[in-house]
């Protein structure tokens, strides 16, 4: 199954690369924003499939998810006792995106605008970036859980 969560991940990660997403940047993108990204993306997914059947397999996904964010911080050069304290405030900021996504399809335009704001104030056009994971959602609900565990295709 592991293999699995790694092309997932890996469709997570191309979606983070994703140029038209770095259109109206306003300085150049770091790795903050691009585990922004990452993150927004993570808790979309978890939000559509969110379900008493899918819940241990969800917490597989994210424990996955998290180990690879933790190798990939190691892989910059990060020591022992910063990734500790790293991986805790990536971990924060992802349940901090998942509660504010919680509500998402009862916010105004304005409202998301304002969500995604808080975590990306580095971009002029956040309208896009709505409409954007507004599209994304919506692309996410139109398949199972198992057709995107068991395809490399992209969420």
């Amino acid at each position: 199954m592991s293999q699995n969560y790694i092309d997932l991940y890996n469709n997570f990660i191309k979606l983070t690369t994703n140029k038209n997403l770095y259109k109206e940047i306003i300085k150049q993108d770091t790795f903050s924003d691009r585990l922004i990204f990452f993150l927004i993306h993570f808790a979309f997914f978890l939000k559509v499939f969110k379900n008493n059947d899918n819940s241990k397999q969800l917490q597989e996904i994210y424990d996955f998810n998290f180990r690879q964010l933790e190798l990939s911080i190691r892989e910059i050069g990060y020591g022992d006792q910063s990734i500790n304290k790293k991986m805790k405030d990536y971990i924060n900021l992802f349940h901090s995106i998942v509660s504010d996504i919680h509500f998402w399809e009862n916010l105004s335009k304005t409202e998301k605008e304002n969500k995604i704001s808080i975590y990306l104030d580095n971009f002029k056009k956040i309208d896009y970036l709505v409409d954007y994971f507004d599209n994304f959602k919506e692309k996410l609900k139109k398949k199972s859980l198992n057709s995107y565990l068991n395809s490399v295709s992209n969420p």
